[in-house]
């Protein structure tokens, strides 16, 4: 994936986290990213972010993080 690829991605989740701070607080709307995430993004977008996130991740916001942490962890069936 290139430079590009990656800041576009980053510039997505930033947004997607940004619209949904009115869930309340961050831990709330890192579900909801997560959750969004999860349904909407291709796999290779998912772990695009998941390793940016692992190496440097600075560029993601407080949400983001906790998103992305959230979209690491395994799902239960």
């Amino acid at each position: 994936m290139s430079d590009q690829q990656l800041q576009n991605l980053i510039k997505m989740i930033n947004q997607i986290s940004i619209n949904n701070l009115h869930h309340g607080d961050e831990d709330k709307a890192a579900d909801v990213v997560a959750t969004h995430i999860r349904k909407f993004w291709a796999r290779s977008m998912k772990q695009q972010i998941i390793d940016y996130a692992e190496s440097d991740g600075i560029e993601l916001s407080a949400v983001s993080r906790l998103a992305v942490k959230r979209l690491a962890e395994p799902q239960e069936a």
